[in-house]
Formats: C-alpha cells, sequence, structure tokens
C-alpha cells in the first residue's frame, strides 16, 4: 500500500511557483543550473578542515581564532539583512510574535501567518525515506543567484578565507556548495546550506554531506546558530539536499533536557563518541558528542542517518552547541498522518513537527493556538512524533550498530539505570547576537 498524504509544502524559493513541475525554457534567469552557475562569480567562503581539533567542552578563544568566530555574523547575516532590504522574503519574520511558554521546559512558540499563505497542494509520498531526484519537480537549481548568499566551500591550504567575487567553477567541478535565503523563514538568518548543488542528490545523507553541514555549524562559533536536517517522510518538502539553519536567541528545550551515556565508540586515541539517551523528552532521541575529530562525530552520525534512511525510517537531525551535540530523532508523525491515526485536534493545527519543532521551536500558523500555547499542549503535540518505547529501542540497537558501537546493547540497556542523569547548561548569550530578533511575552 502507498502512503501519501495531502500536503501543503513550505515555499522555500521565490522560484517555486505553480508552474514549476514544467520546465523552463532557456534561461536568462541567472540561475544555480548548470547553464549559470559555472560561469558565476558568488561570493565564496572557505572554511578551514582541520581533523586534528578535538571537539572539546569551550569555543576555542584565541586570537587568531577571532576573525570566524565572525563570520555568520558578519558575512551570513550581512547578506540575510541584505536580501530583506531587497524585499526577497515572502514576510518580515522579525514581526512575528515569539514567547516562552511558561513551564518546566520552556517550549518557545511563534506565531507565524506567513507560512500559511502563497503554497501550493501536492501529492507528498510518506511511505518512502528515499526517493529518486526529479528534475521536473522544483529543486534548487532553479533559485535565482540573487537568493544566494554564499558558495561554501573547504579550503585548499587549510585556512579559512573569503573571496567577495570568487572565480568561476571549473567545468570538472560540479561539487559547488552554497549557502541561498529560505524565502519562508522561521527566524533570524534562516538559511539553507546546499551540498554540491548541480549534483542534484536527492534528499538523502552521506557522510560527505554531513560533515559539510557539521563544519558550518563549528564555523558559527555561536550556540545560537543551528542546523537542522529532516527526511522525507519527517516533513521534508523538497526532494533535493538540503540543511536549514537559523540563529534563536534563546536555548531550545531539547538542549536543556537531561540525558543519560548508554555507549561509547572507543578510538585508537580513546577519545571516544559518547552516544545518550534523552530522558524525560516528548520525542525520543539520542544524543551525539565527543570523539577525536569533527570527522568522528560526524561519521557515527552520519552512519546512524543512513541506517535509518536505507530501512525506511522517517528523521530528524538537530546539530547543536557549535556543532558538539547532535541530536538524532527517529520520528512516524507523517505515516500517523496517512494511516489516519493521528490526533485530529493536533492535525487542525496544521503543525508538522519537522526538526525545529521536535527541538521545542514551535511555528504555529493561527492566532488562538498560539493564545491558548502552554507547555501540555506543547508535550502532546511532540509526543505525537515520537515511535513507541518498544519500538524506539528496536531502531535504537540497529541504529548503534550501523554506527559502529560494538558492545552488547542487551547488556548496556540493563546497565542504563545505573549510568547518572545528566543536566544540561543553558547556553550563554554572545555579544554579537543581535538582540530584537525575538519578542518575549
Amino acid at each position: 500500500m502507498v502512503l501519501t498524504i495531502k500536503k501543503v509544502p513550505t515555499v522555500v524559493s521565490n522560484y517555486q511557483e505553480e508552474n514549476s513541475e514544467k520546465g523552463f525554457e532557456g534561461c536568462g534567469r541567472n540561475c544555480l543550473g548548470k547553464c549559470c552557475l559555472p560561469v558565476s562569480k558568488l561570493p565564496l567562503y572557505a572554511f578551514k578542515e582541520d581533523n586534528s581539533n578535538l571537539i572539546g567542552n569551550s569555543v576555542e578563544k584565541s586570537s587568531e581564532e577571532q576573525p570566524h568566530i565572525c563570520f555568520l555574523h558578519n558575512l551570513l547575516l550581512g547578506q540575510w539583512e541584505d536580501r530583506m532590504s531587497r524585499g526577497l522574503f515572502r514576510y518580515d519574520v522579525t514581526a512575528c510574535d515569539t514567547k516562552i511558554i511558561p513551564g518546566r521546559y520552556g517550549f518557545i512558540a511563534q506565531l507565524n501567518k506567513g507560512r500559511h499563505l502563497k503554497k501550493r497542494p501536492t501529492e507528498f509520498r510518506v511511505d518512502k525515506v528515499l526517493q529518486d531526484f526529479d528534475e521536473t519537480k522544483f529543486n534548487f537549481t532553479k533559485v535565482g543567484q540573487e537568493e544566494v548568499l554564499f558558495r561554501f566551500e573547504k579550503s585548499i591550504d587549510h585556512d579559512r578565507h573569503f573571496f567577495p567575487s570568487a572565480p568561476p567553477i571549473t567545468a570538472d567541478s560540479n561539487s559547488s556548495s552554497v549557502v541561498a535565503i529560505n524565502v519562508s523563514p522561521i527566524e533570524y538568518g534562516h538559511v539553507l546550506l546546499i551540498p554540491q548543488v548541480l549534483n542534484c542528490l536527492p534528499q538523502r545523507i552521506d557522510h560527505g554531506s554531513f560533515l559539510l553541514a557539521l563544519h558550518m555549524a563549528k564555523e558559527a562559533a555561536d550556540p545560537f546558530f543551528r542546523v537542522g536536517y529532516n527526511s522525507l517522510g519527517a516533513f521534508a518538502t523538497i526532494n533535493h539536499l538540503h540543511f536549514q539553519a537559523y540563529y534563536l536567541a534563546a536555548p531550545f528545550p531539547v538542549e536543556k533536557a537531561p540525558t543519560r551515556r548508554i555507549m561509547t565508540m572507543k578510538s585508537p586515541q580513546d577519545e571516544g563518541v559518547i552516544v545518550s539517551q534523552l530522558l524525560n523528552y516528548p520525542v525520543r532521541g539520542l544524543v551525539f558528542e565527543g570523539g577525536n575529530t569533527v570527522q568522528d562525530l560526524s561519521d557515527s552520525v552520519a552512519s546512524s542517518c543512513i541506517f535509518l534512511q536505507n530501512n525506511n525510517i522517517p528523521f530528524n537531525v538537530l546539530i547543536a552547541d557549535c556543532g558538539r551535540r547532535i541530536f538524532l530523532f527517529p520520528q512516524c508523525y507523517a505515516e500517523k498522518q496517512a494511516r489516519g491515526e493521528a490526533s485530529q485536534e493536533l492535525l487542525d493545527t496544521q503543525v508538522n513537527p519537522a526538526v525545529w519543532e521536535i527541538s521545542g521551536h514551535i511555528v504555529l500558523k493561527r492566532q488562538e493556538d498560539f493564545d491558548d500555547a502552554s507547555e501540555t499542549y506543547a508535550w502532546r503535540l511532540l509526543a505525537e512524533v515520537s515511535l513507541s518505547n518498544k519500538r524506539f529501542h528496536q531502531v535504537k540497537a540497529y541504529v548503534l550498530e550501523a554506527a559502529g558501537f560494538q558492545t552488547d546493547i542487551e547488556e548496556n540497556n540493563r546497565d542504563l539505570e545505573r549510568e547518572p542523569i545528566y543536566e544540561q547548561p543553558s547556553p550563554e548569550a554572545v555579544a554579537h547576537l543581535p538582540q530584537d530578533c525575538m519578542v518575549f511575552y
């Protein structure tokens, strides 16, 4: 049986129009396709890939690191605000009301009616996490270059560089990755990271693309800048590989949730990747951290994601704390919707719990939902997303094995109660973050 739901996808580009399924005749639009991108001179941020650098417990403070700490503030936000002044967004997200819901967890609710406008209905298949790329559908090669902020690629000399007008992409290199605005933003600085845009990769994780996303979070060096990923079946709306990221000047509830360590993968240098399980949170999930290098951590999470998508299990990923902590959430809400098992009360809100909602930043589309939002409501909404306890433990065992954790899972589960519970500190504010991008009640 093929499960489908009538879905109203978020418009993420001004070129995602009613006739987006029709092919464009000619070009002349200065787009991101093979006709235009290879001869473009987009700005280029070349990041430093330093796999000898441990992912520690504090942001680097040395004077030579100061320029990259300002990277996203000075470059990404400056370019993002420039696009706002040019009228490229569909609404002013900075005017959206936002409040912290009273209660233990501090769920964050935003009233964003703009994301409910100018959308086109489509048939969205939710029973297949892996689907082939379809060039006749909207994809990011159809985005105009005015929506692109810069290319984001690994430096060839192991240092950071910014080129305001980079040389054109060579004919034998179609692997350029770009950062573009999301024209229907959720928050200040909302952007899309599109790996290897010309390769037209479908929405599926691979080791290289996940490492790129992790480097973006690391380069930001700001705990209030998070990177997220939604698989197909977990409310990704476009089948062209992309990550999302934005600023939010408050801790996400999931970042404050207690955890309990369940596994450590030892490396030759004995600095293992640590896997913990979320406790007392409405969505069951895993937390990855540690490792000798960025690549150690990235490979563990990417291998877990690859297992999930290969086994048709939808999931969401949150990269937090400058890349030091990664949350992985297998989920089932879209399948519940398709089977008619989701709560009608929650369906009426038209909230699709993707990575940001699961993490505790809930975007609401109706005034009454925003006015009446409570911790009980938020908990009930997110609990609908979670796998059952039995199913989660089954998936967890397979995920950890796929990521290279060879310990006896059953024995480890029996030891779970003896492990201490870790309470997470909230991120501290940084001076360069704009202070007026949220409105708290």
